[in-house]
């Protein structure tokens, strides 16, 4: 056959170009990460805190009582049976030894005791600050307190350090897990599609370069711009680069693939396969770029770090995948595809009569039949929404109850729940009197002055109700409205920390998520220059994202035991299935566009199912499973952000992609391209 020039795309694929190419982007990626390595930083207790609420400023004013820096950790001592004098004053010799030198005991003999005396507590303030250096002050204190414990009795340490130092154990090594278990999700479900025993190998490379590539920039980024990041957000950027960038490859290799069917060069191939695809990668990474840019509007600190830092990623992703991976591919020729390897005269993808060509002529025979049977499967699956509850306690944050809650729920057993973990008020008004108006409050056990300054002090207010429960988010706003009329007082603590991160994640989804909605409107009636067609594929992502968080609801639910939705997820669980979900639409109606000229807008959409069926479903698989792969850490926000991204997936991909789209498409024929003319 013919040579064919595409004056842009041989820019990147040429017989004495490529190498060069390949070598510029993979030295250029290698030089970035050895050269500028990822930025490292101290996580701050104010990450996760919404900007300006009371619990936050009770941290920040925190650092001006000096006794209150670090934490505190609370040690319980229990057993089946009441504890006797020679035991508790045994147990009371071994807690004072747990006490940093100077630290006042907890009154004599520096333990409380319950009523039914079987259990005993006393705090013990972590006088170190880091997540690191508290974990390591609780590990210690675990091994101390269990080394010479009388028979029968049981101890463990919970407490705030516990908590945290437990939840920092669940992140530790936790980037390199979910990098190793994305990494060998994708390379399997690549070696799957491509039924290749070479060709995975090519994708997988370009996208775990890009990947770590993408973290060293984003954390540069975040760093440069004083944007917040924790533990997590490295291993969703990396689950996000992966899923996006194999998905983008996966759509590139199939189509050069199709086109080494119609070119006997391997460059002219691939020059047609680039231009086909460029338009598709471009527009699904800058409209995911715009989305991933909404959380910038958050109030809570992490949550605009995760954003921001995705935003880079996803560019990362589709610059290499447009770069590096065909000129990597024209590099090795044909060969690479063995066994399945494309000849010239093998009939293309889309002349042929696939399962997704004979799907499309069955929805093309009733289109109407098929649009009204899909959104009513989708309103049926999104019933579930109305019967979510959200809003998770310390408690519910672990897959695997780690000790600390363990501790915490024996704590309550045999003391008032919020014993353990009072609410702190921080107040520069006459703290007496501030604590004489707490302790009126309805729910509130007790108020007493902890520590004081010159010109501020600290109240602990005991609480009838455990942090997490309606009763003492309840509290809360009752001690807010009590101690409204003092000035600058702040009611924080565990309990208020809760509630205000509740609110905090109402008003972002109020904020972001219409404008994730009007940025991805904009973007596709741009890109496609249609107005009709990005109204449907808009609203069909929206309708998806609803079904798999009713779904999910059901399973958590049924399934595994969740009682409550975490209120983070669904904003986020919005962002990343409506982006992404665009992804799918934009394969699709991109190729329906480009299969319509001189053949009609209902030909060109069921050509365009035949060509990107196949792929658009491996796709979809895949990033389906990526995101699943986030159930690998023990905390239940990622497990449920994951189980609603992966239902959202599969929906997007094998209902809304494959039936409803060209359904609605069909139905409207050339009027879902207004007023674009594509045929």
């Amino acid at each position: 056959m013919h040579r064919t020039s595409f004056p842009i795309s041989t820019l990147l694929v040429h017989p004495r170009r490529s190498w060069l190419v390949a070598m510029v982007v993979a030295i250029f990626g290698v030089l970035i990460i050895g050269g500028l390595g990822q930025a490292e930083r101290t996580p701050d207790s104010t990450d996760q805190l919404p900007d300006g609420a009371d619990s936050t400023t009770v941290l920040e004013l925190a650092d001006e009582l000096p006794e209150t820096r670090g934490s505190a950790a609370v040690v319980l001592f229990s057993a089946d049976e009441p504890l006797g004098q020679a035991t508790l004053a045994r147990l009371g010799g071994i807690f004072a030894g747990l006490l940093p030198p100077g630290a006042p005991l907890n009154g004599p003999p520096g333990l409380s005791v319950s009523e039914d005396g079987t259990a005993a507590f006393g705090v013990v303030p972590v006088i170190v600050e880091g997540a690191t250096e508290i974990a390591e002050v609780v590990k210690q204190l675990r091994s101390d307190v269990r080394a010479e414990l009388p028979v029968g009795v049981t101890a463990q340490v919970t407490g705030p350090a516990a908590i945290q130092a437990d939840l920092a154990a669940v992140f530790d090594g936790a980037d390199v897990r979910l990098l190793l278990a994305t990494a060998s999700v994708v390379a399997l479900l690549l070696l799957i599609t491509y039924r290749s025993p070479l060709l995975w190998l090519i994708p997988l490379t370009v996208v775990g370069l890009g990947d770590q590539v993408a973290t060293v920039l984003a954390t540069r980024t975040l760093a440069a711009f004083g944007v917040p990041w924790d533990e997590s957000t490295v291993g969703i950027l990396s689950v996000l680069v992966f899923g996006a960038g194999t998905d983008y490859a996966l759509l590139l290799i199939s189509r050069y693939r199709d086109e080494l069917k119609s070119f006997e060069s391997r460059y002219d191939a691939m020059a047609k396969a680039l231009r086909g695809t460029t338009e598709a990668v471009v527009a699904s990474s800058s409209t995911v770029f715009l989305g991933l840019l909404t959380l910038l509007f958050s109030v809570i600190p992490s949550t605009r770090g995760l954003g921001l830092a995705c935003a880079v990623g996803v560019l990362v992703a589709a610059v290499f995948v447009l770069t590096l991976l065909p000129a990597l591919l024209v590099l090795f020729g044909r060969w690479i595809f063995w066994p399945l390897t494309p000849r010239v005269g093998q009939e293309p993808l889309v002349e042929g009569r696939s399962l997704w060509r004979r799907i499309g002529e069955a929805v093309a025979v009733r289109p109407r039949t098929f649009v009204v049977a899909t959104l009513l499967l989708l309103a049926l699956l999104a019933s579930g929404v109305t019967q979510i509850k959200s809003g998770l306690s310390e408690s519910d944050q672990f897959l695997e109850k780690p000790e600390a809650i363990a501790a915490a729920e024996r704590l309550a057993q045999s003391f008032p729940a919020g014993s353990a973990d009072p609410a702190i008020v921080l107040t520069r008004a006459d703290p007496g009197a501030v604590a004489a108006q707490a302790a009126k409050v309805d729910g509130v056990i007790s108020a007493a002055v902890s520590l004081t300054t010159p010109d501020l002090a600290q109240i602990d207010v005991v609480l009838e109700a455990a942090p997490g429960t309606d009763s003492a988010q309840t509290a809360i706003d009752g001690l807010r409205d009590a101690l409204s009329a003092y000035d600058q007082t702040y009611v924080g603590g565990t309990a208020a920390l809760e509630l205000d991160a509740e609110r905090a994640a109402d008003r972002d989804r109020w904020i972001i998520i219409p404008l994730i909605l009007v940025l991805v409107l904009l973007a596709l009636m741009l890109l496609l220059r249609s107005v009709v067609a990005p109204l449907v594929l808009v609203g069909t992502v929206v309708a998806t994202f609803f079904a798999s968080l009713g779904l999910a609801w059901v399973l958590f639910v049924t399934v595994f035991g969740f009682e409550r939705l975490d209120v983070g997820v669904p904003l986020l669980a919005f962002l990343f299935g409506v982006a992404l979900g665009v992804d799918y639409n934009i394969f699709l109606v991109s190729r329906a566009a480009e299969e319509s000229r001189g053949r009609g807008s209902n030909e060109g959409m069921l050509r365009g199912l035949t060509a990107t069926g196949g792929v658009i479903t491996s796709a979809g698989i895949l990033l389906a499973a990526v995101f699943a792969v986030l159930g690998v850490l023990p905390l239940v926000v990622l497990a449920q952000l994951g189980a609603v991204i992966c239902i959202g997936v599969l929906l997007d991909t094998l209902v809304v992609r494959t039936v409803l789209v060209p359904a609605i498409a069909l139905t409207l024929g050339e009027r879902f391209w207004w007023p674009r003319r594509v045929a």
